[in-house]
């Protein structure tokens, strides 16, 4: 019974993260100008159609597993000394933390409101600058209501970025201060004297939990 049990379990996280893989490869951008293009893997109305398909399963399999689906959202933008710094908000999603010799799954809450990304890029060429860290404080109305660490992640469908899941206490308006450190590695001569001290940027929000 008991192996049953964990069984079942382990089934359900896994359908629950392959759920938001779907939604996040699925999810389109909260800014109704932009548009999107099938891959050159799928075309016409059969492409229409499998996307469709994997959409719905997604969202699906996402209620079934109390999960909160958010269309893709630009918080705020910054550049540091030739770095991008892009925060955005997507669907909270289940995610492994591997601490060199095991794993531990984090779960959203059942009150999660998104999944908050910072990205760090170089400006010029739009590669990512990995091996930094960066801590999130969210706040509203002079409270904080959010003071995390973003782990340093890597996704198929996002890329590598700095990740967290993030619970506000409803719809509002709201600060997000993000510290950037630097990136702690060896470099190559065209980012030397660059992104030496930490940094951080500020940013302002409008939050609305969807129905």
């Amino acid at each position: 019974m008991l192996r049953t049990r964990t069984i079942n379990n382990a089934r359900r996280r896994a359908a629950a993260i392959a759920a938001v893989a779907l939604l996040a490869a699925g999810c389109g951008s909260a800014n109704k100008t932009s548009t999107s293009t099938p891959s050159s893997g799928m075309s016409g109305m059969s492409g229409m159609s499998m996307a469709t398909t994997a959409t719905n399963a997604a969202a699906s399999e996402a209620a079934s597993a109390g999960i909160r689906p958010v269309p893709t959202q630009i918080l705020g933008t910054a550049d540091w000394q030739g770095m991008k710094i892009t925060a955005q908000a997507m669907t909270a999603v289940p995610f492994m933390i591997y601490n060199g010799t095991s794993e531990q799954m984090v779960m959203p809450g059942p009150h999660a409101s998104f999944h908050l990304m910072v990205l760090l890029s170089d400006t010029s060429t739009g590669v990512a600058i990995p091996y930094a860290s960066v801590w999130a404080t969210i706040t509203n109305a002079g409270k904080k209501v959010y003071d995390e660490r973003q782990w340093p992640m890597i996704s198929r469908y996002m890329g590598p970025h700095y990740g967290n899941d993030v619970t506000l206490p409803g719809a509002g308006n709201y600060q997000l201060s993000l510290l950037v450190s630097p990136p702690v590695s060896a470099r190559h001569v065209e980012y030397q004297n660059v992104w030496l001290a930490p940094h951080r940027v500020n940013f302002t929000f409008h939050w609305q939990p969807t129905s």
